[in-house]
């Protein structure tokens, strides 16, 4: 079947489903395959749920009319996701980075939708499929659609960005995420970095955070591009006032008050703002949806239980956003600070080296108790209590209740570490 046949039948049933679990009536399943599944084996099944047709590339699974044989259900789903952005008038926003991509694109959304039709990846479906999953939802009468792309090796964002073709793009930072995949940071720096190359190669908008050394130096020579910097006159202006705990911050006489912990956390919005003035967004709209964000899912949220402040960044962790967290949890005024760091993953042969420097980081500022979770965190020489699993350190928290204090709890999210609320 041709894609602009294909292209017609989505148009009269546009909602893609992957999982037979989520079947809506009327939708196209697609038949996608992973290392511990299928997705042909259910395509029976996703059609006696309600589907409207399953795209299928075992010719096995073919039932009837209504399952669609292509070469290449992947393939099929990326092809029919860049025809159909084509086909809008929709502008894309593309965001990716090291780390704070999810919350910058989720500030970026609530400043558009105070103006804008807009839709915005959901959760954090950044990858091969959720990119086209997030294209083939804009409708006729969406205006702006915001691209989150994650990466974790060379090519990725370049292959990404030619299925989006973003019209506009902002790194969020070049941080020590995934080095076992990038090959170090040179290499993380290089495949972040495509999305610039795809910009700047169409002739297309750059955002960027003049302050960040490397993406002024990155965009010295480029034209199409809008910044921020708290210094650099050349830019548009915002001022940083401070985290204890929450972000504030100056933007044209208006000072914001967040409900974002943590001093990293203003760049997040200060692109948000910047976002906005580029889209025309008055700035009383803009402080008002910054101002009403509240983070969820693990990242950077302020929880009050049993006499404990708790600060839970669990979602995910690399070296720059540990040392970044451990330095804003040091400006928080607090009698007694408690420490819970877990594993980071994917740091490849430079994990050994990297958990010492945080645990030796996390030694320097001094906190009043420091636990170290996970393989890697129970290896490194410290003074600090370690723990090889959550298993013993949950043994240890059911033992030894901890007084009330203020805590940080980071870790990448194979540690799961909100786990630990339970026993607090």
């Amino acid at each position: 079947m041709e894609l602009t046949d294909f292209y017609r039948i989505f148009l009269q049933h546009p909602v893609v489903c992957t999982d037979t679990r989520k079947i809506k009536k009327n939708c196209i399943y697609f038949a996608l395959k992973g290392s511990n599944f299928n997705g042909n084996a259910f395509a029976k099944d996703a059609l006696q749920k309600g589907a409207a047709y399953a795209v299928i590339d075992e010719e096995s699974h073919k039932i009837s009319d209504k399952t669609i044989l292509v070469d290449d259900v992947l393939k099929t789903l990326q092809e029919l996701a860049n025809y159909h952005r084509n086909q809008s008038k929709t502008k894309v926003v593309s965001l990716t980075g090291s780390n704070g991509k999810t919350t910058t694109k989720e500030l970026i959304h609530k400043v558009l939708s105070k103006k804008y039709n807009t839709i915005a990846t959901v959760g954090n479906l950044n990858n091969h499929i959720g990119v086209p999953l997030t294209l083939l939802t804009i409708k006729e009468d969406t205006e702006i659609g915001i691209i989150e792309m994650g990466a974790n090796h060379q090519k990725e964002i370049e292959f990404l960005a030619s299925i989006a073709e973003p019209d506009f793009g902002y790194i969020t930072n070049f941080g020590k995420a995934h080095l076992e995949g990038f090959g170090g940071i040179d290499g993380v720096i290089k495949g972040k970095s495509e999305l610039y190359d795809y910009l700047q190669a169409n002739e297309k908008y750059v955002f960027l955070n003049a302050d960040d050394p490397i993406q002024k130096e990155r965009l010295s020579t480029y034209i199409n591009k809008f910044g921020f910097s708290e210094t650099d006159h050349e830019y548009y202006n915002i001022k940083f006032l401070g985290a204890n705990p929450f972000v504030k911050f100056k933007f044209e006489n208006e000072e914001v008050s967040t409900q974002l912990i943590g001093a990293y956390n203003f760049t997040n919005c200060a692109i948000a703002v910047l976002v906005g003035k580029y889209f025309n967004i008055p700035k009383t709209a803009i402080k008002d949806a910054i101002e009403s964000y509240h983070p969820e899912n693990n990242r950077s949220q302020l929880i009050e239980k049993n006499g404990h402040h708790i600060i839970l960044d669990a979602y995910n962790a690399n070296p720059t956003s540990m040392k970044a967290a451990l330095d804003s949890f040091g400006e928080v005024e607090s009698k007694s600070k408690v420490l819970f760091l877990g594993d980071m993953f994917e740091l490849g042969e430079t994990a050994a080296k990297e958990h010492q420097a945080i645990a030796h980081l996390a030694e320097e500022m001094e906190f009043n108790n420091t636990f170290l979770v996970g393989e890697n965190f129970s290896k490194v020489a410290s003074t600090f209590k370690k723990f090889k699993s959550f298993e013993t350190l949950k043994a240890h928290l059911e033992n030894d209740k901890l007084s009330p204090a203020s805590i940080l709890i980071k870790g990448s999210r194979g540690m799961a570490l909100e786990r630990i609320l339970e026993y607090l």
